[in-house]
């Protein structure tokens, strides 16, 4: 099992953590996605390794960014 923990950037309401949330939980693997709104963390939990550009499309295809 993997965990790890991203920062999103640009998200401002509820409909960003669940937009967020939905993309990254249809990453094969992945059993948990944890967002916060307030530090933008996304702690994204599999049971695979986790592929960080397959979380960045992710995150991009809902609409935000991954901060660098």
């Amino acid at each position: 099992m993997a965990t790890k923990t991203y920062t999103v950037t640009g998200m401002t309401c509820s409909h960003c953590v669940n937009s967020v949330g939905s993309e990254v939980k249809q990453i094969p693997g992945v059993t948990d996605v944890q967002v916060d709104l307030g530090s933008g963390a996304v702690t994204v939990t599999s049971d695979q390794p986790l592929d960080d550009a397959a979380v960045a499309a992710a995150v991009d295809e809902a609409g935000y960014e991954l901060a660098r």
